[in-house]
């Protein structure tokens, strides 16, 4: 079949499954479960493909599910992956398919990428003869917490099992119009690490200061001097982001010193060699600014997922081949993101390319992700499924 048929044919048989796909992101978006605990939502998906006659392994690195496809001919062996964890927010959105779980909610969009691979593997099974190679479809659990599912995954055997050989993800994005797909050569998300810091001084009445060591002060100057590892010490062509987002005195109040203050933050980069520089500069500062007050603090780096990086060369043939799909007016560049992916660990094994896909109805106001009235336009199920299927099966 020649290519521009095929593309038709993939066109057509989404199309013809576009209710069942809204039907799947409605149920998972209904019922959503957070990172780990996802064992009815891999239910779910297991009976789903089951249905289709789609042979798959279950219990992967936790609740993850690996769909395995079989086409005609040679070809490479692709992963195609989605994320299917939910996240600890309340829903506000007044719609038939609200979430059934108090304070959990398909905030980050994980709901429409697990049904857009389902869409994917029903199509792509059907029309098997026409492509070659295998299709490894996995709905992997956790990318919203670390350590992360995609490397429980990897860990569990997946990479040594399957081979794949080349992979691609996507995630919705709220500020494209539906229809539309982005994509960004290089670095596209960067590395997430969490700060933990405790600065321990000696609590006392506010009134006899003189007898106390007062952590706040001194938490207040790490706070402050830290900003200074990205003015001051990190290259300026590397994009650095060192953020404090809490902190918590032990034991204070309106008269009362505290003994203890901890902050927690997060470090992130585009950089493995710098980011290791810069949890030694930040331990450092940290430990000194407490000593010269006489103070202590205790430094704790969760070291979290690595920077995601597009392969350059798969990047631009699959903008090639979504603008074959969609025509070239639908598919735009973007920048990178200081966000971070646990799909960054699949580029780590083997070309990798991580793709936009947009879900705004045009001219609608945009509800950005991990907020409570988040939503799509479910049209955009249309496009995602449609560009996992035909970006799986062309040549790299």
């Amino acid at each position: 079949m020649q290519q521009q048929s095929l593309s038709a044919t993939i066109k057509s048989e989404t199309d013809k499954i576009f209710s069942k796909i809204v039907e799947f992101r409605r149920h998972l978006h209904m019922n959503p479960e957070l990172s780990f605990e996802e064992k009815e939502t891999s239910a779910f998906i297991s009976s789903i493909l089951t249905e289709h006659n789609i042979a798959h392994d279950t219990g992967v690195g936790g609740f993850g599910i690996v769909a395995k496809l079989e086409g005609s001919g040679s070809g490479p062996n692709v992963l195609l992956r989605a994320d299917m964890d939910a996240l600890p927010i309340q829903e506000i959105n007044e719609v038939d398919y609200k979430s059934k779980k108090t304070g959990v909610m398909h905030a980050c969009g994980h709901d429409v990428h697990t049904s857009c691979l389902l869409g994917t593997v029903i199509v792509l099974n059907k029309l098997n003869k026409y492509w070659g190679g295998k299709i490894i479809g996995i709905f992997q659990p956790a990318e919203e917490k670390t350590p992360g599912g995609a490397l429980a995954m990897i860990q569990d055997g997946l990479l040594e099992k399957y081979k794949p050989e080349i992979a691609f993800g996507q995630h919705v994005h709220p500020p494209l119009d539906v229809g539309k797909l982005a994509f960004v050569e290089g670095p596209s998300m960067a590395s997430s690490d969490e700060i933990h810091l405790t600065v321990k001084g000696r609590g006392g009445h506010a009134a006899l200061i003189r007898d106390c060591i007062d952590p706040v002060p001194v938490a207040a100057e790490i706070i402050s001097n830290i900003q200074h590892l990205v003015s001051r010490k990190a290259d300026p062509f590397i994009p650095t982001v060192v953020s404090i987002g809490s902190v918590q005195t032990i034991g204070g109040s309106f008269n009362i010193i505290p003994s203890e203050v901890k902050l927690s933050g997060t470090i992130r980069t585009f950089d493995e060699e710098w980011r290791a520089e810069l949890h030694e500069f930040l331990e450092k500062i940290c430990k000194q600014i407490a000593i010269a007050h006489g103070a202590a603090c205790e430094v704790y780096i969760h070291k979290g997922y690595p920077a995601l990086f597009n392969n350059p060369e798969l990047t631009a043939k699959a903008r090639k081949y979504a603008e074959e799909l969609l025509g070239s007016e639908n598919v735009v560049d973007i920048g990178p993101r200081m966000t971070a992916e646990d799909f960054a660990y699949f580029g780590k094994h083997m070309p990798a390319c991580f793709f936009r896909l947009g879900t705004r109805t045009p001219g609608k106001k945009i509800t950005p992700i991990h907020s409570p009235d988040f939503d799509i336009d479910e049209h955009a199920l249309i496009t995602g499924s449609m560009a996992m299927s035909w970006l799986a099966i062309n040549k790299y």
